[in-house]
Parts: structure tokens; C-alpha cells; sequence
């Protein structure tokens, strides 16, 4: 077990970003609480961060579901963990036309992006104050910087998860707290399957897409210098740069010609 007391809460911790945030956390002698749906999964990648000397705890959470993020918090209280890092990363999206998607899918997701990540967030933060010590890193999304048809409900939850991430940022100043919020494009995960999204045309060049190991890195280092948010990759910094001068009304036609589907006219 590693000397140092210190733990980082990972949602999503079994795959893509979050697989790989958790995997450089433990790289740097962060004791983990690994969360996914999956608890095979979880067993296999505790196994895995433990080769580096640390604890890992992995709980098996459904975070579509907000009493499942409320059981989280309290098992984490019961087992006497001491959070000093929080990444709220598990998030999806869902892939069509606002008007043809289904409802139920949709407040899921809201669900997931949104109520987990305050449920948590309210939850260790209050801790972290009472220590005046602690470090959040919310993964938002490019996303949140621009209106997205064809993903309309994404978009507006990960533009909620930026703006949140600066107001609590603006809150906790006088402590020693860091709040960061990691920007990522389309990155080489399972996202887009989860989101039945591979027909878009945004994600037809695989080659273009990021590593996630790179941005786990970018989310990771920004967090530790006490950066309040990075916008992982070149390429989507200089998106969000032309966006943030053109009016939002060509914004939104422009991500509608990316995002729609291939054979689409």
C-alpha cells in the first residue's frame, strides 16, 4: 500500500479518460475509488493500478440513477476514505435529432452528466473545506463551448459542467482548492458507440481522433498547476477560437453540417 494517505474518486475509471486519469494518478502514488456499472471490469482494473503499490477501492455504481451517486458518497464516508482529488469524468450523449430521440434516454443522461456530478461534487467539496485542502477535476467537453445539433442534449449538459466548474471555481478561492475543467474534442474512446454515433460525420477519420492517454495527461497536468480549465489538442483550441468570433447562428449551421450523418443530403 502507498505511504501517502491521499485518495482520488474516479467515475468512469474502467475506460477511455477516465481509464487512463486513473492510471496516472496511480502512476503518482495516489491511492484510487474506482466507480463503473461494470464490476468485473472494476475487479480487473484494480488489479491492474494495484501493481503500482497502491490501494484501490472499486464500487460498483450506476450513476444513471442519483440515488446510486448519494450510496456512493456515503460508502465512501463508511469506509472512512478521505477524498482529496474528485474526477467527475462518466458521462455520455445520445445521436439524433432532438425531435426523433427518446425522452427517457435523454434524462438519463442528464442524470449522468449533471445530478451525479453536483450530487458528488456537493458532497466532497464540503469536505474538502472543512480541511481547506482538495482538488476537482470536472470533464466537460468542447462541446460546452458551442450549440450542437444532432446532440443537443450533450451539448447543453457538458455547457452546464463548464459553467459549473467556474462558478464553484469563483466560490472556493479563498481555499485551497483547485476546480478544473478538462475540454476535450473527439477523443478515441467508446463514446461514440455508446451514443449510437458512428454514423456522424464528425467521427469518420479515426486518425484524427485523440489518444486519451494524451488527454488525461492535459486534463491531469492543468489540474495539478491549478489551471481552471484546458482545452485538450491544437486543433480544438483553434475550433473554439473561431467560434467564439462567429455568431452563434453560424456556429450551430456549421456543427450541424459536422454532426450530421454521412449520408445525409
Amino acid at each position: 500500500m502507498s505511504a501517502s494517505q491521499k485518495y482520488a474518486l474516479i467515475t468512469g475509471a474502467t475506460s477511455g479518460i477516465g481509464y487512463e486519469l486513473a492510471l496516472l494518478f496511480a502512476k503518482n502514488q495516489y491511492n484510487l475509488v474506482i466507480v463503473s456499472r461494470d464490476q468485473q471490469q472494476l475487479e480487473i482494473r484494480a488489479e491492474e493500478f494495484r501493481q503500482h503499490g497502491i490501494h484501490v477501492v472499486p464500487i460498483a455504481k450506476d450513476l444513471f440513477i442519483k440515488d446510486d451517486a448519494f450510496s456512493l458518497c456515503q460508502e465512501v464516508r463508511n469506509q472512512g476514505i478521505e477524498v482529496e482529488v474528485l474526477v467527475n469524468n462518466a458521462g455520455q450523449g445520445v445521436y439524433g435529432l432532438f425531435k426523433d430521440t427518446e425522452i427517457e434516454r435523454e434524462l438519463d443522461i442528464v442524470n449522468l452528466n449533471i445530478a451525479s456530478v453536483i450530487i458528488l461534487t456537493k458532497f466532497f467539496l464540503r469536505d474538502m473545506i472543512s480541511r481547506n485542502s482538495g482538488k476537482i477535476l470536472n470533464v466537460a467537453s468542447i462541446a460546452s463551448k458551442t450549440p450542437g445539433p444532432w446532440q443537443s442534449v450533450y451539448h447543453g449538459t457538458k455547457a452546464f459542467v463548464l459553467s459549473f466548474s467556474e462558478s464553484i471555481r469563483e466560490e472556493v478561492k479563498e481555499y485551497e482548492i483547485t476546480v478544473t475543467a478538462l475540454m476535450p474534442g473527439v477523443t478515441d474512446t467508446d463514446f461514440f458507440n455508446k451514443a449510437d454515433m458512428t454514423e456522424s460525420k464528425a467521427v469518420q477519420d479515426e486518425s484524427s481522433m485523440a489518444d486519451p492517454a494524451d488527454v488525461a495527461k492535459d486534463g491531469y497536468d492543468a489540474l495539478m498547476s491549478g489551471k481552471d480549465k484546458v482545452i485538450s489538442g491544437f486543433k480544438n483550441k483553434v475550433q473554439i477560437g473561431m467560434s467564439n468570433i462567429l455568431p452563434d447562428t453560424v456556429v450551430a449551421h456549421n456543427m450541424n453540417e459536422m454532426q450530421k450523418p454521412v449520408d445525409s443530403k
